[in-house]
């Protein structure tokens, strides 16, 4: 038997707006056969709890998506079987989670129920002290992205005094040509699916795009912010969907409402961003360079302040993913706290009866 696909992705992200989350967009309720949610602290075992019972089914020859958390991305905040339409997620903060429609479509597996309280309840002082300190790291990092998105936005705004805008609508519009052919509409119209391929985690930049992008044709796309690069996007996506087409839309780990990369599996085609963050790594059939369309005597006039924007943007970064990192150090002493008192024993006994269930909807047994 061969072995399942594995697909790698964030479903939320450290962004300027602060924690920013994709959570609803895992898998519709009106899709999934079922939807697990894991509650309990740090340290008791939900990321590998998820990480076999995934492991397992890749090896039963089940595709898998790995959501992984972006505060520390090895560390898995989800996963997604697409073709038994079953997640199971990590339901705690920041991304807290609750069942939207219980027993019908959502449960809640709750790990809490295999610590001794009163073992934990020593260590109260400590346990709030590092909480409190790790919430502190969090808000610093999110002020420091803040701040950098004023540079981010001003550099944005001078940009685009100097794009013509008109050679980036005639580009659209040739591709969407190019992509649909004579299909103007649909009667059912498609969906997106919107993550994150990226993310600022504790480990620096870090992107899953050579698992994800994997169509016939790939179309790299290059352009500093503000050069439209989102805007047609969005708009080839939009078409996309008007069409009936089903996307993957993958989003900023920065800016979350910037579009960066772009799949339309039905018709075999990808559109990934390639800049100094991310290098997608993968074999493009042609490259858009949307700085050509900048009026070279605007940017030369800006020079000065493009650059300082540049350097400063690039600081204030690094500043809030050392706080990331310190966070995740903060995190790191909390489970020590927790994990010697879990008992992995009974979790084992509760993950395979999980797995169990799970291999029940795909028609298996163990």
């Amino acid at each position: 038997m061969s072995k399942g696909n594995i697909r790698h992705m964030f479903p939320g992200g450290n962004t300027s707006l602060g924690f920013y989350s994709f959570f609803d967009e895992i898998l519709p309720q009106e899709e999934a056969r079922r939807f697990m949610i894991i509650k309990g602290g740090p340290g008791v075992g939900k990321s590998t709890f998820m990480k076999k019972i995934a492991q397992e089914m890749v090896n039963r020859g089940y595709d898998a998506e790995y959501l992984h958390c972006a505060s520390d991305c090895e560390s898995l905040d989800g996963v997604v079987f697409p073709e038994i339409k079953v997640a199971i997620i990590d339901g705690t903060s920041p991304h807290i989670v609750d069942p939207k429609n219980p027993g019908a479509v959502d449960e809640i597996i709750n790990l809490g129920e295999y610590w001794n309280e009163e073992d934990i309840r020593k260590n109260k002082d400590a346990i709030l002290d590092v909480n409190r300190k790790t919430k502190g790291y969090f808000a610093r990092a999110y002020r420091y992205l803040k701040a950098a998105a004023q540079f981010y936005e001003d550099t944005a705004v001078i940009n685009s005094w100097a794009l013509d805008r008109g050679k980036v609508n005639r580009l659209a519009d040739r591709m969407i040509k190019e992509i649909f052919s004579e299909v103007l509409s649909s009667n059912v119209e498609g969906r997106s699916r919107k993550l994150f391929a990226s993310a600022i985690t504790p480990q620096g930049l870090k992107n899953f795009l050579p698992s994800l992008i994997s169509t016939g044709k790939v179309y790299s796309i290059k352009g500093s912010q503000g050069t439209g690069t989102d805007i047609f996007l969005e708009r080839i996506r939009e078409s996309a969907v008007r069409r009936g087409y089903y996307t993957e839309a993958f989003y900023c780990a920065f800016n979350p409402a910037k579009l960066e990369h772009l799949i339309i599996p039905e018709k075999d085609v990808s559109f990934t961003t390639c800049n100094k963050y991310h290098d997608p790594g993968v074999e493009v059939c042609m490259v858009f360079d949307f700085n050509r369309y900048l009026d070279g005597r605007v940017i030369k006039e800006h020079s000065e302040v493009l650059e300082y924007n540049a350097r400063m943007f690039d600081e204030l970064l690094e500043k809030g993913i050392n706080e990331i990192r310190k966070a995740k150090a903060c995190h790191d002493e909390l489970e020590d706290y927790y994990i010697p008192c879990m008992d992995f024993d009974r979790i084992q006994k509760c993950r395979e009866a999980t797995l169990a269930r799970i291999l029940g909807y795909a028609g298996e047994s163990i």
